[in-house]
């Protein structure tokens, strides 16, 4: 497998393949840890780019290794400007479906799915913004404890201690809520 830093150096070198294998590779993803933050999938998507925009024209030196902290570490600087600049959010209105008739029963199983969404969405909201910030790094984007340590300026023993923390925590209020198989 070719390495981030690889590609990335083929795509300063002029071959935008090295630039489209890693939007392939950290897209999805990126834009995930983004929505994580702003809660608007669209407006993360359009930050996701902006994030490899930023490439594109700065071109920045990276060492070996350090692509993807960099590519999250500028996705998170745009989220929190984003978020600052912006704090009201809403994309999907269900009036609109509920007014359809043979809508009727999607409408039931979105509000259902959409209802267990929010009670986890409310749980991680009520966590702190470090522990949510390590949890969602560790567990779904699969970083190291130093990875996300250095996405988050913290050390390593810093970012193991907000995962332990912040999975105790998120247990807590999951139990609270009904959910009793909380792991």
């Amino acid at each position: 497998m070719i390495t981030d830093e690889t590609l990335y150096r083929r795509y300063v070198s002029g071959d935008d393949e090295g630039l489209n294998g890693l939007m392939e590779r950290y897209g999805n993803s990126l834009t995930f840890y983004i929505n994580g933050y702003i809660h608007d999938l669209y407006e993360s998507e359009d930050l996701m780019v902006e994030a490899f925009s930023y490439l594109i024209a700065k071109k920045p030196k990276i060492r070996d290794g350090g692509f993807r902290g960099y590519l999250y570490k500028t996705a998170r600087h745009m989220a929190l400007h984003c978020k600052a600049k912006k704090r009201s959010h809403q994309c999907f209105q269900l009036d609109d479906l509920v007014a359809d008739p043979q809508s009727h029963a999607f409408v039931e199983e979105i509000v259902q799915t959409e209802e267990q969404n929010r009670i986890l969405h409310l749980c991680m909201e009520q966590l702190s913004p470090d522990y949510r910030e390590a949890l969602y790094l560790v567990y779904f984007e699969n970083m190291s404890h130093a990875e996300a340590g250095v996405i988050m300026h913290k050390s390593q023993k810093q970012v193991s201690n907000l995962v332990c923390r912040g999975k105790k925590a998120l247990r807590q209020k999951v139990e609270k809520e009904g959910i009793s198989s909380a792991k």
